[in-house]
């Protein structure tokens, strides 16, 4: 069905139609990626518990938490990617306005020269450049909305897209970053068959580097500045908004433990 819808849009409209469609491709990988990143942090988690070592047990396990966020961004993009592309729908559709007034335009010139060439003196004819004029004036006011259009929400919906680029990817460095820092926690000095490895002493700096990671997320704001000219901006979330749900609203152990400040362990959902 969506193909035959395909081939029923108007030909003005009928590339941005096959781009937008292509677009939702685009968002429907991110989400993948999103729920198979939070998936593989959680059988990450399993996997480190499952080997009685108890440092891999709790790196793997706080790891699992800053996957789990990477996993939190891409869904978060992917929504944004949405509303990027909902933007661009409002030019689609005024494309498929216009067509109609072209296409009404264009048939009566047809029809004015048939009848030119077969009756030049017909009163139809003087009827029917009455109409064009009128109808071309209604494809002059339709072009010029386009025209409007077309520039505000193409620039709007790429505007939102790329905050969106940028905001991931410095959340994904900040993930990145810490999650590096739980990694050098552990100690992977070869031993020799007898020997003893030192006690795990990695809890608490672990946690505490989580903590860091959440601070962090939670008083991220953009690092490039609104366009002046354009229009009254915003990013698609606002770090102070405690209604969204994403990265920085809750406590990074809360929000995988069911709200256990301390947890025994970190259970990825």
């Amino acid at each position: 069905m969506a193909t035959l819808r395909g081939e029923r849009q108007p030909e003005l409209s009928k590339k941005l139609f096959k781009m937008i469609k292509t677009e939702n491709h685009v968002i429907d990988a991110y989400e993948s990626a999103g729920r198979d990143r939070i998936s593989v942090a959680s059988q990450l988690s399993e996997w480190g518990e499952s080997t009685g070592d108890a440092a891999i047990s709790d790196i793997s396990d706080k790891l699992g938490v800053v996957l789990a966020e990477l996993g939190e961004q891409e869904d978060a993009y992917a929504q944004n990617l949405e509303d990027s592309r909902n933007i661009l729908k409002h030019i689609r559709n005024t494309e498929s306005s216009v067509q109609p007034a072209r296409d009404h335009k264009t048939k009566l010139i047809d029809e004015i020269q048939r009848y030119k060439q077969r009756d030049p003196g017909s009163s139809k004819v003087t009827t029917l450049e009455q109409e064009l004029v009128r109808a071309e004036a209604q494809v002059l006011v339709a072009e010029a909305q386009l025209t409007n259009m077309t520039r505000q929400k193409f620039k709007e919906s790429y505007d939102m897209q790329l905050a969106a680029t940028i905001e991931r990817a410095e959340k994904q460095i900040i993930l990145a970053r810490h999650g590096r820092r739980i990694l050098n926690l552990l100690d992977d000095t070869p031993l020799v068959p007898g020997e003893a490895r030192r006690s795990y002493e990695g809890a608490e700096p672990g946690k505490q580097i989580l903590e860091d990671a959440e601070q962090e997320l939670r008083t991220w704001e953009p690092s490039v500045e609104p366009d002046p000219i354009f229009r009254p901006w915003s990013w698609p979330w606002n770090a102070s908004d405690s209604s969204s749900g994403r990265c920085g609203r809750r406590h990074i152990y809360q929000r995988w433990t069911g709200g256990n400040d301390v947890p025994e362990r970190n259970t990825i959902c």
